[in-house]
């Protein structure tokens, strides 16, 4: 039975030749199985997921079409009809569900992470190591006959079109705006110029394949770089792609090497539909919203209001590949969402890594990580519910085993309990959500507020436990530390009081999440107003700007209290954050004033505050507060020594297993292969 309340999300586009069964984009990512034809089964399956989940229109990865645009030596390329052959197991795979699939030709230009790269101009990015060469006239047309022959490969191997990638800062984006295209020629210049090479591109693709053939053009809305382009040359550029003949205008935001973050979980949802539906007024083909959609109420309000034609989503269906057909059954509060944390999709693709999904680890390992009915069930203790437990509990349940879960207090969500009230971290109340479901719909036994023993699991009989009790924070042991005000960052995001002014010790993740807190006032768990978001960015809220890249001053709002961040290392504060998100943190308390310090050795604390020593000199740092963020202890009493007998068989994951580097990515990995094989 389908559900009135989102009925613009499951209302089928007509594009008269063809027709899209709903409203939804899975938009393009790339997974790192593109670039290697033996992976090619793999990257059916994930696709064939999604599309059985009821995503009506999905995009591949960026497939180059030649060498010079590869992302990375020897990346995917689309140019020989030897191609063929694998990408039809994909295009197979999404059409036996009645939904689309387009090709994304990618260009990295001078992005690429490779010796050959060209661009607009010889100028080099601040993401690769490669200055660009400048392509000459005879290259770019070149460059154009290769879209098509990448296109007209793609239509035999059964796509039903292809998306050409012009934002996000790549190839063609370079060509669009002055930040990179210095050119004098016909190629640069003014506008009608420097959109030359993307509309040339388009005709040339509907000429040689005929009108029955999606082209979808992804179109930068707001470069949020210097020199960027302004609303009235997106809007010229549309207008153009589509008198050029594309069949759907998608939209992207900022570029790659933009100082302004884009898809983080602290840009609220849906922070750039205005622009989209800025542009959507100009232009009569379909256009369609992205960045920061993840859950249907969003995207449905999007829809109704006539921001848009379609909404695309990319990383909330590597969270759920059934979101789709979640929201059209009403099991809204089942989809297991996408908290835009980037640790193991976006962080994965820059280190060369197989994307997946922290939240969903099976995602890219759908032939590997499969959830089998077992034949004989067991009785299955899990000690611990935070991730790693939550997920080991699920799984198993799922597979038909009789799961008893054990909760030392009296709530299950473990270390997300304490991620939640970060500011800009609303988000990890959904997975916590999404578990609390999962338990109720597998029918474990969830027993909060007790803490259990060995003697206890050995009485009641069971078959296997898993031991995720998870860490407690590790104390600080120098003279005076246990002084009161000094606290664990535990204690401190429970709401413990907090002075004026503030030493944090430890500046990993935990010690970031910390300081962030502390500079604004306790919040109601509502994420940032994306007005207010805007002003602390520089981004201009008009829709229609006029400013270079969509960028103004920024409004920093003063924080409440003067923080000082401390790590015993001499590495730069952060360099162990997250590769495609550490710099937003970097930068909030960056701004904020926040002091950092590192090769800091920790003396005392006294009542006049802590004594520091940082190359050879001591220092008194006058604070109110010690709050320490110096790492964790695993928590693994329960786990029998070696030799020792037990009537069950005993297994430890998460941060019990191992507390160095806590990560909840692993917990949950660890939780549902675990489960996967019992």
């Amino acid at each position: 039975m389908t559900t009135t309340r989102y009925a613009n999300i499951l209302k089928p586009l007509h594009l008269g030749f063809t027709t899209i069964k709903n409203r939804v984009v899975m938009g393009s990512m790339h997974t790192g199985l593109e670039d290697r034809f033996y992976n090619y089964p793999k990257l059916a399956a994930y696709f064939g997921e999604r599309a059985k989940g009821g995503a009506g229109l999905l995009i591949t990865g960026g497939i180059s079409p030649n060498r010079q645009g590869w992302l990375l030596p020897a990346g995917g390329t689309m140019n020989t009809l030897g191609d063929i052959a694998p990408h039809r197991l994909v295009t197979h795979a999404v059409h036996k569900h009645g939904a689309k699939i387009l090709l994304q030709i990618l260009h990295a230009g001078r992005y690429g992470y490779q010796p050959f790269v060209v661009s607009a101009s010889p100028i080099k990015s601040p993401i690769s190591p490669f200055k660009p060469r400048e392509m000459s006239d005879k290259q770019i047309l070149n460059t154009i006959q290769d879209y098509v022959r990448t296109a007209s490969i793609a239509k035999k191997a059964g796509y039903d079109g292809v998306e050409i990638m012009g934002s996000e800062g790549y190839l063609l984006n370079q060509f669009l705006s002055r930040h990179v295209n210095q050119r004098a020629d016909r190629w640069g210049g003014p506008i009608e110029n420097r959109m030359r090479f993307a509309v040339e591109i388009v005709k040339a693709i509907r000429e040689e394949i005929g009108e029955k053939f999606i082209i979808c053009f992804r179109l930068s809305l707001l470069d949020l770089v210097h020199d960027g382009n302004t609303m009235q040359d997106v809007i010229t550029v549309a207008k153009a792609l589509e008198k050029a003949g594309i069949t759907l205008l998608n939209t992207g935001i900022g570029w790659h090497e933009a100082r302004i973050p884009t898809i983080v979980t602290s840009v609220p949802r849906a922070a750039f539909v205005d622009y989209t539906a800025e542009v959507k007024k100009h232009v009569a083909v379909p256009v369609i919203a992205s960045n920061r959609i993840n859950m249907p109420d969003t995207a449905e309000e999007i829809l109704a209001s006539g921001q848009a034609d379609m909404v695309q989503m990319a990383r909330p269906f590597l969270a759920d590949a059934f979101w789709v057909n979640k929201t059209a059954t009403n099991r809204v509060d089942e989809i297991n969402t996408c908290i835009a944390c980037n640790q193991a999709c976006l962080d994965h693709t820059f280190k060369n890594q197989r994307a997946t999904c922290l939240v969903n680890p099976r995602a890219g390992y759908e032939t590997e990580l499969v959830y089998v009915k077992t034949k004989k069930a067991k009785s299955i203790a899990v000690v611990g519910g935070g991730v790693a437990g939550l997920s080991a509990a699920t799984v198993a349940a799922s597979r038909g085993h009789d799961v008893t879960l054990f909760e030392a207090s009296h709530e299950v969500g473990g270390q997300f309990n304490l991620a939640k009230v970060i500011p800009g971290k609303e988000e990890f109340h959904e997975t916590i959500r999404y578990f609390k479901v999962q338990l109720e719909k597998t029918g474990v036994d969830v027993r909060l507020n007790t803490k259990v023993n060995r003697e206890q699991l050995e009485r009641e009989g069971f078959d296997e436990v898993i031991v995720a009790t998870g860490v407690v924070p590790r104390a600080l042991k120098i003279e005076g530390s246990q002084a009161p005000q000094v606290l664990s960052y535990a204690e401190v995001l429970r709401g413990a009081p907090v002075g004026d002014r503030v030493a944090v010790i430890g500046a990993g993740g935990i010690g970031f999440d910390v300081s962030e807190f502390l500079l604004k006032p306790p919040h109601q768990v509502q994420p940032q107003p994306v007005n207010e978001w805007k002003r602390e960015w520089g981004v201009d809220p008009n829709p229609n700007y006029v400013s270079e890249g969509g960028m103004q001053g920024a409004e920093i709002e003063a924080p409440i209290r003067e923080i000082y961040l401390l790590q015993r290392k001499k590495t730069p504060l952060g360099a162990g954050l997250g590769k495609t998100s550490g710099w937003v943190h970097r930068a909030q308390l960056k701004k904020h004033a926040v002091r950092m310090l590192r090769g800091v050795q920790y003396k005392s604390v006294t009542d006049e505050g802590l004594w520091i020593e940082v190359d050879g000199h001591a220092q008194l740092l006058r604070v109110d507060s010690i709050v320490v963020c110096a790492g964790q202890e695993s928590v693994k009493d329960l786990m029998p020594l070696a030799g020792e007998n037990t009537l069950a068989q005993y297994h430890i994951i998460g941060g019990a297993k191992l507390a160095a580097e806590l990560d909840a990515k692993r917990a949950i990995r660890e939780g549902a292969e675990l489960a996967a094989k019992l």
